[in-house]
């Protein structure tokens, strides 16, 4: 065999010398510029019961923070009380940091027995004064809480837009 024998690759285009250099991932992505005009990636191999589900309230509104100041200010809507969902969520915030079982054992209610409760840290008086017909009687119902407290900020400063402190 003579020495100066040298096996000669065939010229190839470049894009491809490319997609072959960089990989199979690249080549995937590069597919819509050399004309394919399909791709698919392999279906998903985790089972449908490993995908969570979201809780919804009854009234088909997330199960969460957002979804019941939503439910509220559809409530509210309908009721012709005013209020916004960024003056719900700050006074929420600083209320209760989101948690609607929050209870404050330690304030001056609390020392006369009837402690602030759920979202909007409302008191059982106010709560029952106040309370928007087509809601839960339950004071720890988030939805329950946050239109009664906005019907009373409504009443008593205009809007819980109005409200930036304990009230």
């Amino acid at each position: 065999m003579p020495a100066a024998a040298k096996h000669r690759r065939p010229r190839n285009n470049r894009l491809a010398r490319t997609l072959a250099a960089v990989g199979a991932g690249a080549g995937v992505l590069a597919l819509p510029i050399i004309g394919a005009t399909t791709a698919s990636a392999a279906p998903a191999t985790a089972p449908a019961a490993t995908t969570p589900t979201v809780s919804t309230t009854p009234a088909g509104y997330p199960n969460n923070l957002d979804g019941w100041i939503r439910e509220s200010l559809a409530i509210m809507a309908e009721k012709g009380i005013p209020g916004s969902y960024n003056g719900i969520y700050r006074n929420i915030m600083r209320e209760s940091s989101g948690n609607p079982n929050a209870i404050n054992l330690w304030d001056s209610n609390a020392a006369k027995g009837i402690p602030s409760k759920g979202l909007l840290q409302v008191i059982d008086p106010t709560f029952n004064a106040y309370h928007v017909a087509g809601t839960s009687y339950n004071i720890y119902d988030p939805v329950a809480n946050i239109t009664a407290a906005c019907n009373y900020a409504a009443h008593r400063y205009g809007s819980i837009d109005n409200v930036f402190g304990a009230y």
